[in-house]
């Protein structure tokens, strides 16, 4: 493929499958270690880490957004790459369910300044739209090795009777492999950010201008669809499998890997229907086919039915998700991308902090069913109104 021929995308995207493969295995890791920790209770513990991992994505975000120009990219990734794999190799040695909660703070607060900053560097090394959409894909089908490759990689590793806390060990190389490859290119440097205004402004710039952006505040309705079934499949399908269902870890993990198949499969195709259909139906399908999911799992679904809608689920979200690159480019000049992905990386991630411990409560407080519907419900809801927020004759550009 074209994109490979250049370096700096072929070792920054291998950096990005190495790392997210070692993300997917923790992952699982962290389901199994919350279930032996707190037992039928690991969906709250399990919620309550996933939305402590959101207010590190959503305080921190838009401070690395307004200042990550100011540093060199190669520097700030590597190092922020270093302590993921430090903050990552402590967690086999955890014993109280409030230590989970310290590292993931951690964890995630190097995550919420590596992430933007590697998803406001692409375009910079594509600026053509072509190359930068099969880029985003590319991108999506990386995020869905992770849900797919690293589950099936994780029930292989159980079912040899390795430790799960292997997987977290597994994870620690994976940044530190994927520190290597970045500190191997030069990547280009950030556009210089407009001046002015403070450091208040500074901060909220990239806010402002993503809600002042008619289509971008239907992306953000969008993002809370994906987030709702997101956060149900994540955090209730080690309950529910394991619970309800009374299956073992393996099937866990392969229902796990059920969601990243069915983005896979779309992230594979999407860039070509791309070319010939507009954006906007494209996402708004995603979040129709989510809600559907959602409202399916009241059937009560034995396993094979589940890995059905999970497979479902992913392919909705992989819709809403991969062209979301395409449309925060669309909507800014050069020099805003970086404050501009920081805010959709903070936006978004809110959605996920409403929705994480929303999913565990509902699934422990009142059961699967009830998760099922409320969730449903919230997806359908925020489908609708990106449908509003964001008019079919938008043709607003770097607004």
């Amino acid at each position: 493929m074209e994109l490979f021929r250049d370096r700096r995308y072929r070792h920054l995207f291998s950096a990005q499958v190495i790392a997210l493969i070692g993300t997917g295995l923790t992952t699982v890791g962290l389901a199994l270690l919350a279930s032996e920790l707190a037992g039928e209770r690991a969906g709250v513990v399990l919620g309550t880490a996933l939305a402590i991992k959101m207010v590190a994505y959503v305080g921190l975000a838009p401070v690395v957004g307004a200042y990550a120009t100011r540093l060199p990219r190669r520097a700030l990734l590597v190092t922020l790459d270093l302590l993921r794999a430090a903050v990552v190799v402590s967690l086999p040695f955890v014993t109280e369910v409030w230590q989970i909660y310290l590292l993931i703070f951690l964890l995630n607060a190097c995550s919420a300044g590596f992430t933007p900053v590697f998803q406001a560097t692409i375009p910079d090394i594509f600026e053509d739209e072509r190359r930068y959409t099969r880029a985003l894909s590319l991108s999506r089908l990386a995020y869905d090795l992770e849900n797919l490759l690293s589950p099936l990689l994780a029930a292989l590793l159980l079912l040899l009777v390795i430790s799960f806390n292997l997987l977290f060990v597994l994870n620690a190389t994976a940044f530190l492999l994927s520190a290597l490859l970045v500190v191997s290119v030069s990547l280009p440097s950030p556009h210089p950010q407009p001046t002015g205004g403070g450091v208040w402004a500074r901060l909220t710039r990239g806010i402002n201008h993503y809600l002042g952006t008619a289509r971008l505040r239907g992306l953000l309705a969008l993002n809370m669809a994906v987030a709702a079934a997101g956060a149900m499949q994540i955090v209730n399908t080690v309950v529910y499998v394991r619970h309800a269902l009374g299956m073992g870890e393996t099937q866990v993990a392969i229902a796990f890997a059920a969601a990243g198949g069915g983005s896979m499969v779309v992230a594979l195709t999407l860039p070509k229907l791309l070319e010939r259909l507009d954006q906007r139906p494209v996402m708004l399908a995603g979040g129709l086919l989510m809600s559907a999911s959602l409202l399916a799992g009241l059937m009560a679904p034995g396993f094979v039915a589940l890995l059905l809608l999970w497979f479902m689920l992913g392919a909705g979200a992989s819709m809403v998700m991969t062209p979301t690159g395409r449309l925060l480019k669309q909507s800014c000049e050069a020099e805003e991308r970086p404050a501009l992905f920081a805010a959709q990386f903070s936006l978004s991630h809110a959605c996920w902090l409403v929705a994480y411990p929303l999913a565990g409560w509902l699934g422990s407080a009142l059961g699967m069913m009830t998760a099922f519907t409320v969730l449903a419900i919230l997806a359908l809801a925020a489908t609708l109104l990106a449908a509003r927020l964001w008019p079919a004759e938008t043709t607003e550009a770097c607004a």
